[in-house]
């Protein structure tokens, strides 16, 4: 016997220029210095994090097309504190893209660097509105140490739907046999996460991600058990 086929339409997503009107909407929302200063949210919240040269700050202007909504300080590793940028048109906010300090800078002072480093792992493990986790690396340096501490940090959330991206950025310093050898590496160290190559200076894998992350921050939520409870009874 034949199986019936399906009549449904396939799910067609939406134009990438979608994704690149909503994240071109961000605009700062506060900051904090500490994780008790950061408002509780009931939005999916995008997370970025990356070594102190790894270019999170031009890679967050590059995407939402603003030249300097993320602080890029003359000094690498100086800025710690959390900023907090709104997504969302007609000033209406459905998600949130959250800017973490850098880390590994050798100018920064021991006791700095534990501290914050702390205040991360507290982030990542408690934001209970945590979506996704963007973690931007320089092919040419590979995933270090505290990259890759940072992915374990992560793991148990990762195994219970959060998501993660690890953007290679700086692809344009790379040939091509370099940039697909850097992308079968960061494939094989993350295990189970997107890898993606990205240029800010070229533009490289700029509609790609835009797409990920609008269709990460407008995935459907899954029902509650009040949900549930208020929804009619199903027809037998």
């Amino acid at each position: 016997m034949t199986p019936p086929t399906s009549t449904a339409p396939p799910v067609r997503r939406p134009d990438p220029k979608i994704a690149h009107g909503w994240l071109h909407t961000a605009r700062f929302l506060t900051t904090a210095p500490q994780l008790e200063h950061l408002p509780a949210l009931d939005l999916p919240e995008i997370a970025f994090v990356g070594r102190s040269n790894a270019g999170k700050s031009t890679s967050i202007n590059t995407l939402t097309q603003q030249k300097r909504l993320a602080f890029a300080s003359k000094t690498p590793g100086r800025t710690q504190s959390i900023n907090l940028f709104a997504l969302g048109k007609q000033g209406e906010t459905d998600a949130v893209l959250a800017d973490l300090p850098g880390y590994g800078y050798a100018a920064v002072p021991r006791e700095a660097k534990l501290r914050w480093q702390r205040v991360m792992a507290n982030y990542l493990v408690t934001r209970e509105n945590l979506k996704a986790v963007v973690l931007l690396c320089d092919p040419r340096l590979g995933l270090t140490e505290l990259d890759e501490a940072l992915l374990e940090i992560i793991r148990p959330r990762v195994e219970a739907g959060l998501k993660f991206l690890v953007l290679l950025t700086k692809a344009d310093k790379l040939s091509r046999a370099e940039a697909n050898k850097a992308l079968s590496i960061a494939k094989l160290q993350t295990g189970g996460g997107e890898v993606r190559l990205f240029s800010a200076l070229k533009k490289q894998g700029l509609d790609e991600v835009a797409q990920l992350l609008w269709d990460w921050a407008h995935e459907p939520r899954p029902a509650t058990t009040t949900d549930s409870a208020e929804a009619p009874p199903s027809e037998v």
